[in-house]
């Protein structure tokens, strides 16, 4: 067998024997399981498939077996749009409407995420009819309309036809990146003492820059709102925080924030190592996280994590004429 122990985190492809079951030649039955390879030994290999399924393939039945070659985002082969939606469901909005594949969402202005509709997939009816429902909620919400698009797909072309455009700014849009939890590089052991809750408390909001000049209480029921969730502090008052969400096999970070003069003295690092061990105690496989493009110091920390471009997304409205 071509791969073994050393190959744990690495993406592989098995191909093994069904046993008591016949092929189309009249041999014994092949199967494929594509993944990363989890654990092996002397009698099982453990292949993680990208949807987070783990297979387990005695190794006696074992065929074939051999590294897969990596892809720009490290092996994973999610397409932007699920990703998109796992990552709408570790930000969850309080109000939510669907429309079709669309999710409408909107959070009392906090955060461009919350506050716009998500558009990949099939909205069930024309565009132009869709996006006058788009319109129409925002307006019902008191908030502009928005609509979250990754950038050069076909939702993007679509609604530029129908007079949608970027809305510019350092809150334009941002990068999608992804890691792999069990690969991600390690670093050294720190005795900075991190504490993890499934809830913030004042003097964690107080940190988190993007929460100000909202209502504290929008602010937590969407930080808290999904079912697995963990919230970093060191200190108390905290000097840097964070927050980590897993939905199904996905991790997603965010909020990590350090003191302006406490930043580069391994705060942010610590608070990202203890919050991604938590996500792997919790089953999570990869992880997401986003960040503004010109975020220049961000952008360096997130790649010595090992994280790498996925994708990116931008936020569209609609021009005055079409507002009309």
């Amino acid at each position: 067998m071509p791969i073994d122990a050393g190959d744990i985190g690495s993406r592989v492809v098995i191909r093994s024997r069904l046993p008591g079951r016949i092929g189309p030649s009249g041999g014994p039955a092949l199967t494929d399981v594509i993944g990363e390879l989890e654990t092996y030994d002397d009698i099982t290999a453990v292949v993680v498939r990208r949807d987070g399924t783990r297979v387990s393939v005695p190794v006696t039945d074992v065929v074939a077996a051999k590294r897969v070659p990596k892809t720009r985002a490290g092996g994973l082969k999610i397409g932007s749009g699920d990703l998109q939606r796992i990552c709408a469901a570790g930000w969850p909005a309080p109000v939510l409407e669907p429309l079709g594949d669309w999710m409408l969402r909107a959070a009392g202005g906090f955060t461009g995420r919350a506050n716009s509709a998500l558009v990949a997939g099939d909205p069930g009816l024309p565009v132009p009819e869709a996006l006058i429902q788009v319109s129409e909620f925002y307006h019902r919400h008191g908030l502009p309309p928005r609509a979250q698009v990754v950038v050069g797909s076909a939702e993007e072309e679509s609604l530029g036809q129908h007079a949608w455009s970027g809305i510019g700014g350092p809150r334009g849009g941002a990068l999608v990146m992804v890691a792999t939890l069990h690969t991600a590089p390690t670093t050294p052991g720190s005795d900075v003492a991190v504490e993890l809750a499934g809830r913030v408390d004042e003097r964690w909001l107080a940190l988190y820059n993007r929460a100000g000049g909202h209502d504290p209480a929008l602010v937590r029921s969407l930080l808290e709102g999904p079912a697995q969730v963990a919230f970093a502090r060191i200190g108390d008052p905290p000097v840097a925080v964070g927050r980590m969400v897993v939905t199904e096999a996905w991790a997603g970070l965010s909020a990590v924030e350090v003191l302006p003069e406490l930043r580069r003295t391994g705060m942010a690092t610590a608070v990202v190592d203890a919050l991604r061990q938590w996500a792997i105690g919790e089953g999570a496989r990869w992880c997401y996280l986003q960040v503004t493009e010109g975020n220049a110091a961000a952008l360096t920390l997130w790649r010595q994590h090992g994280y790498r471009h996925h994708h990116s997304y931008r936020y569209l409205s609609p021009s005055p004429r079409v507002e009309r």
